[in-house]
């Protein structure tokens, strides 16, 4: 599951960049983030409460669901207007939160892949601790944050997501 979801997030995050950068619209960026809102909130879902769910599981559906309610978050606000100071302060949580996540990730490392997610979660975290300074404290970021999506979209997403698709990593 986590190759699906990884893929999604890339093009998510891929679209979102483009977005920031001036490439796609308001009224359509929305979309992306509903449909990849959705596949995460049912593989959280899946994880928290389907028939294999443990403890490693519901804390993986935890920590997805701050993905989850990022990308649904920015669509109602493009839906509805909303200036983005909510998600900012929502995303000021999620920055904090993948502080103890990234150490915990990369201390039980065990191979390329453990340390690449390890590293995934420090550069998610500063991602969104750069949407908190974009949309909480008004700075103007948007083009730096935009780029930053964007290349976080290929790099911790897009390309891992398709690797594990193919069975290329495992």
């Amino acid at each position: 599951m986590l190759g699906l979801v990884l893929f999604f997030v890339g093009a998510v995050l891929c679209l979102n960049g483009l977005w920031l950068l001036g490439r796609i619209g308001d009224n359509e960026i929305s979309i992306i983030n509903y449909l990849v809102g959705g596949i995460t909130l049912v593989a959280c879902l899946v994880l928290a409460f389907g028939p294999g769910a443990d403890a490693a599981s519901i804390k993986a559906a935890a920590l997805t669901l701050l993905f989850t309610f990022t990308y649904l978050w920015v669509a109602i606000n493009r839906s509805n207007g909303a200036d983005g100071r909510g998600l900012g302060w929502f995303s000021l949580f999620v920055a904090l939160t993948a502080v103890p996540v990234t150490l915990q990730t990369l201390s039980g490392a065990d191979s390329t892949w453990g340390y690449w997610f390890g590293f995934s979660w420090a550069a998610w975290g500063v991602l969104w601790f750069m949407f908190f300074l974009l949309l909480a404290m008004k700075k103007p970021i948007a083009r730096l944050v935009g780029g930053l999506t964007l290349a976080e979209g290929v790099l911790t997403g897009w390309v891992p997501g398709y690797l594990l698709l193919n069975g290329l990593l495992k």
